[in-house]
């Protein structure tokens, strides 16, 4: 057919376009034991816990989501284990230097303030991914939370 593109165009696209679908559809589920509902931070005396919220002189990054210290973090969905995420260059707070980057429906995601019980592997959803460090011992005060960013840095909101 003259004037038209080859069918492999057309042919190519479409599985791009079933990949941004499936996305937009997926619901964290429950990250941590003690909040089934994914309750969000709202503010305290170190800030608020939704995307954007200021920081200084920047943008907070992620959404932060209740979490008790010591609490058990769940995969919110079948995720990968893609290893360790150092959260602070800052040696005073160590305590809570520590996290995980996941993917999995489609996403890729980081945890931060949870000690993992692996940096690799496959973890089914509910399973448990590890546990929520001490943020009491840096943050006196702060609701305990488990900090949820996306790789590209986007807002996480949509899949709460």
């Amino acid at each position: 057919m003259k004037g038209f593109p080859p069918l492999s165009i057309y042919l190519w696209s479409i599985p791009s376009l079933a990949v941004l679908s499936e996305c937009e559809t997926v619901k964290f589920g429950q990250l941590c034991s003690g909040n089934s509902s994914n309750r969000r931070r709202t503010g305290d005396r170190w800030g608020r816990g939704q995307y954007g919220a200021r920081r200084g002189d920047r943008g907070h990054q992620g959404l932060d989501i209740v979490c008790n210290d010591g609490a058990i973090v769940y995969a919110p969905f079948d995720v990968k284990l893609n290893g360790k995420v150092i959260v602070y260059t800052d040696p005073k707070k160590a305590a809570i230097n520590n996290g995980i980057n996941l993917s999995g429906e489609g996403l890729c995601f980081k945890l931060f303030y949870v000690k993992p019980d692996n940096y690799s592997g496959v973890v089914k959803k509910g399973q448990r991914i590890g546990t929520l460090l001490t943020m009491q011992s840096v943050y006196p005060g702060i609701t305990s939370h488990v900090h949820v960013q996306m790789c590209d840095k986007s807002d996480p909101t949509k899949f709460f």
